[in-house]
């Protein structure tokens, strides 16, 4: 995932580079970039994301940006005053994609560059300040990488200016503007993220590091009440996270999300497998469809939960989409064998709610619930075993239309089984037997 990462990074940096090199010698008008890049969204089919970055909460940005840049311009001041990389920084924190970005520093760089009387001093500046504070805040995790990628952006405006000025010494405070206006951008980004988190109904990689902290109020009460399904999340969420950078998903995303995906069991901890001790089982005295009702209710439980909460709504969908519209067979095939004359038990009643995943990361934790369940219960867990019980697992979870929603591939179905494989197998593999003293 660091090597794709990494590799991303670098094709962006050389593309922005070459539009930087080519403006400068050629002087050409910048809308000319603008369609370059544009042109390389489309073709290589990652304009589509901005949909999912969500058109309405672009357009909101860009608006915020603008309006903000407008309003230092009609107050007479120089542009060297506009802190144009916050939204650039702000966009790639809130929606993790370079290309997003990117489109949204063009879209806001331009407009502001004609206003000045310097327009492509202007753009030239903009998009050196925005793309080298996208680079560098992309994927951040700390606090101080925020703040870093701002100071960077900083040098890089005053780097840029003096290169497109052939290093002419005139009016030397605008270098000390330029240099204090990146850093104020990243300390400012950092100060209204979380308000867009809200406002935007998203989250970061900086506010999911706090959501990994174990001593959350709900990871705490799932310690006491229901340690069985707490030490279950905890193995999801290490395979989720494993497994999402093997097929390019959101590992920490997917993993928070997996922490928090049964929390509905605290409602009954007593009436899943997982919190029972072994003298007996809740379910034996109840009617199947009581039992399944129980089962089922979990995810709405753990919805009102995450509300109570206040965890993110990026959250809600790990929670409601765990167990897709998945059958509970136990429970079904129970039904069945209890049933009287011609009786008909439809399998819709014993099927979730749903929806089914619709991401990469809510579709992984899915199946790392399932294998991990289903691993947990074999008596002899060796290797063969083991792979043999992901397979399937996950074959079901297929022919069963679970994954129809999300973007996984038959390719990355094939690593994600692989690397399930391979944390299982070292989790639950045969102990060798020590003789007694």
């Amino acid at each position: 995932m660091k090597k794709l990462l990494n590799k991303n990074k670098l094709i962006s940096a050389a593309f922005c580079a070459f539009i930087f090199v080519f403006g400068y010698i050629i002087r050409i008008n910048p809308a000319v970039p603008f369609f370059l890049i544009l042109l390389y969204l489309c073709f290589y089919k990652k304009f589509l994301k901005i949909k999912n970055a969500g058109l309405t909460n672009l357009s909101f940005l860009f608006l915020i940006s603008f309006c903000a840049g407008y309003f230092f311009l009609k107050q007479g001041l120089p542009f060297y005053f506009i802190p144009i990389a916050i939204i650039p920084m702000l966009a790639v924190l809130l929606f993790n994609n370079l290309e997003v970005a990117y489109f949204l520093s063009l879209a806001t760089s331009l407009p502001l560059a004609t206003l000045t009387g310097e327009p492509f001093k202007a753009w030239f500046i903009f998009m050196a300040s925005c793309a080298s504070a996208i680079l560098l805040a992309s994927g951040a995790r700390r606090r101080t990488e925020v703040i870093r990628a701002g100071a960077i952006a900083g040098i890089l405006q005053l780097a840029s200016l003096i290169l497109i000025e052939d290093f002419l010494i005139i009016a030397p405070q605008r270098y000390l503007i330029l240099l204090a206006n990146g850093l104020l951008s990243g300390v400012i980004t950092l100060g209204i993220l979380p308000l867009f988190e809200y406002i935007l109904a998203t989250v970061t990689n900086i506010s999911l590091l706090e959501l990994a902290d174990l001593n959350h109020p709900v990871l705490q009460r799932m310690i006491l009440e229901a340690p069985g399904t707490y030490h279950h999340s905890l193995i999801v969420g290490n395979l989720s996270d494993t497994a999402c950078a093997a097929v390019g998903a959101n590992g920490l995303l997917a993993r928070i999300g997996a922490y928090y995906h049964d929390i509905g069991k605290l409602h009954k901890p007593e009436y899943f497998i997982e919190n029972q001790d072994i003298k007996g089982n809740r379910h034996d005295d109840l009617s199947p469809t009581m039992s399944k009702l129980i089962i089922m209710n979990h995810v709405k439980e753990g919805l009102d939960l995450a509300k109570k909460y206040s965890l993110s709504p990026a959250l809600w969908s790990f929670i409601q989409q765990h167990h897709g519209s998945s059958l509970v067979y136990y429970f079904y095939r129970r039904a069945l064998e209890g049933k009287v004359d011609d009786q008909q038990i439809a399998e819709e009643g014993f099927r979730y709610p749903g929806p089914k995943p619709d991401t990469k990361e809510t579709a992984v934790v899915l199946l790392a619930d399932s294998v991990e369940a289903a691993t947990r219960s074999l008596k002899d867990p060796t290797p063969d075993k083991i792979e043999e019980m992901v397979r399937k697992v996950i074959n079901n979870k297929f022919i069963d239309g679970q994954l129809d929603e999300c973007e996984l591939t038959l390719k990355d179905i094939d690593k994600i089984s692989g690397v399930f494989i391979k944390i299982l197998s070292g989790i639950y593999h045969s102990r060798v037997s020590y003789p007694q003293k």
